[in-house]
């Protein structure tokens, strides 16, 4: 389960302002690529989506969501190896089809190297999807399946490598890279970690919250997480934890709105603490309440240990 709070803003995270044009991100690539990860994150960031739909059916699938009050703006699909290769080939036209309808498409392909992946399916032990063909081995599957997906691969607007990628890079390339349709002020990231694990290497702030008052003492609070409501009440009843939080918040308040001017797509504040799951997810999401409270366009909270 994603413990993260999704992308917001001002409006309803799910659509957009009357005049946005509608999105529709056709998730594709290979297989341990990443691209249940890619859907996960994409549907954390205010996307309805589904996964493994038939190319075919894309055009009313899309048709069912259009004209109605409550019709999400954001749309993610995932279409792969698993449709048929014939499927595949039309893809374009069923994407011209969904343009017609008013639709904006953007096609993300995720791919990786042939040792990145073999060691993925081993790690995990899952079958690969062509393995129903028959007695395939792996290596084998995989360079069918590129044969297969090379016609989205040439149709995609944009390709991401995660050969070298963990699920968190990932995540956080998705995060700042991938915000079609956005507003031109840069996404603020709010991201809580272990120092033990090390430090985000992308933060433009990094704040210590190991001096604050820690419930991983508390046997009763030890298993539950920052984001639970026995750890938020216990946080609340600590002077120094409420000091805390007001003098990072105003010197935030000072300072991020001069990056906020210049040409940037994201601003990233680090809170660490020594688990990172009770201290830093605590303050990540108090500060995250403190900004969309203050109209920042758009706000996401990562919290990386809880992944």
């Amino acid at each position: 389960m994603i413990e993260n709070m999704p992308v917001r803003n001002s409006s309803d995270p799910g659509r957009g302002p009357a005049d946005e044009t509608p999105q529709l991100v056709i998730v594709s690539g290979m297989s341990g690529s990443g691209k249940s990860v890619a859907l996960n994150t994409f549907e954390d960031m205010g996307y309805y989506c589904t996964d493994n739909l038939p190319a075919p059916l894309l055009p009313d699938f899309i048709r069912g969501f259009t004209g109605t009050e409550d019709s999400p703006a954001k749309l993610a699909v995932g279409i792969d190896v698993r449709n048929q290769s014939m499927d595949l080939a039309a893809l374009p036209h069923w994407l011209s089809e969904v343009g017609a309808q008013g639709r904006e498409t953007h096609l993300v392909f995720f791919d990786a190297s042939e040792e990145a992946l073999l060691k993925r399916f081993a790690d995990t032990r899952r079958r690969h999807p062509l393995s129903q063909l028959g007695p395939l081995s792996l290596r084998d599957a995989l360079a069918l399946e590129r044969q297969v997906v090379k016609p989205l691969r040439q149709l995609a607007d944009t390709v991401i490598d995660t050969t070298e990628l963990n699920v968190h890079q990932l995540r956080r390339r998705i995060i700042t890279e991938m915000r079609l349709g956005a507003s031109n002020s840069p996404l603020l990231l709010i991201e809580s970690f272990a120092y033990r694990h090390g430090i985000p290497i992308n933060a433009d702030f990094l704040f210590d919250a190991r001096v604050l008052p820690n419930p991983h003492w508390d046997p009763a609070l030890r298993p539950l997480s920052g984001r639970d409501s026995a750890v938020r009440d216990y946080f609340r009843d600590q002077s120094d934890v409420v000091l805390y939080l007001k003098q990072v918040s105003g010197f935030l308040d000072t300072w991020l709105p001069r990056l906020r001017n210049e040409t940037r797509s994201y601003i990233t504040v680090g809170i660490g603490c020594s688990g990172g799951r009770h201290r830093s997810v605590y303050l990540a999401e108090r500060l995250a309440e403190h900004f969309l409270a203050q109209d920042w366009p758009e706000v996401a909270v990562q919290h990386r240990e809880l992944d």
